[in-house]
């Protein structure tokens, strides 16, 4: 129920997102507020009933949370886009650059750098030869569906 009607729903679009750190923490609060409404509290040996843990919803979803969710999604779109031919639109506003400089202060993470980060993080040193390899990539998204380094 929750894969196949909330989180659709909650995700739309997410492949063009910049995670921060507050909207994750939002959406993880979020995801554990539905799963233990879905799979209820758990009855224990004396006869009380106590609301499921963190690791207990981890393990009843495979540990597949809705931010490795989401990165996994971005990095199938990554491959689409660099894909692309060279006269699409997507493809221009990937690779347009800015003639301005940023202001002064920290730089706010743009998509790009938000999804090679995450690509860092799952130790793929050669990801433009990887991309070019469909059932490689695709077996890279599968697993950071499920990684606990993202």
């Amino acid at each position: 129920m929750y894969k196949t009607l909330v989180r659709p729903v909650v995700t739309y679009a997410c492949e063009v997102w910049v995670l921060k750190e507050n909207i994750k923490t939002k959406l993880k609060v979020f995801e554990r507020k539905v799963l233990r409404r879905i799979y209820g509290p758990t009855k224990q040996k004396d006869g009380t009933w106590r609301i499921k843990t963190s690791e207990e919803l981890n393990r009843l979803t495979d540990n597949k949370n809705i931010i490795n969710y989401i990165k996994a999604q971005r990095l199938a779109w990554f491959r689409h886009v660099h894909h692309m031919p060279e006269t699409s639109m997507v493809k221009k506003v990937y690779e347009w650059s800015l003639a301005q400089t940023r202001s002064l202060g920290r730089p706010k993470n743009r998509w790009e750098e938000d999804v090679k980060s995450n690509i860092t993080k799952m130790e793929i040193t050669n990801w433009k030869v990887c991309i070019r390899n469909g059932t490689k990539w695709k077996k890279l998204v599968e697993k950071a569906k499920t990684s606990l380094k993202l």
